[in-house]
This record gives structure tokens, sequence and C-alpha cells, in this order.
């Protein structure tokens, strides 16, 4: 059982970069695909260590990948908001 759950979660990752793939062919503009970045940082980061911890469960390992997730999402989401901010500047948009 233990293994049908790390497998899913493994396939989940998969998907989901499959998907955020997907999505930045499919969105026109870079605003939107940008979102399609945070999604894949989230989620596939996330997946990923809900697996490790399935398989290791409280370990030093696992506490590794929980760390660089937590630095993951923060530095991704620090630079995409940089990323949307310079694409609005430059546009000639301001706030």
């Amino acid at each position: 059982m233990r293994a049908a759950a790390i497998d899913l979660f493994l396939t989940l990752a998969a998907v989901s970069a499959w998907l955020a793939c997907w999505g930045l062919l499919r969105f026109g503009t870079p605003l939107a695909r940008l979102h399609w970045v945070a999604f894949v940082n989230a989620v596939t980061g996330a997946a990923v260590t809900i697996a490790v911890w399935l398989q290791d469960g409280f370990s030093d390992r696992a506490m590794k990948s929980l760390a660089i997730l937590v630095i993951l999402v923060a530095a991704g989401s620090a630079t995409t908001h940089a990323a949307a901010r310079a694409i609005f500047l430059r546009a000639g948009r301001k706030r």
C-alpha cells in the first residue's frame, strides 16, 4: 500500500511537470506563463517531498527534502514575483 502511494505521488510530480510544459506552450503572454512556472515549482516539489517522507519516514533525508522544498518554494515565489515585475515594467506599465 505504501509503495502504491509513493508511486502515486511520483506520478503526480511527472504529470504536473508535463502539464506545466503544455501550459507554457499554450498560454501566450509571459505573465500567464509565469503561473505555470510557479505551479510546477510548488506541486512537483511537494509531491516528491511527500514521496520521500512516505519512503523514509522521519529521517535525515526526509528532513533535508523538506528543507529543500521550503527553500525552493520561497526562492521560486520571489523569483516569479521579480520576473513578473520586470515584465510589467518593461511593457511600460507602472503598478
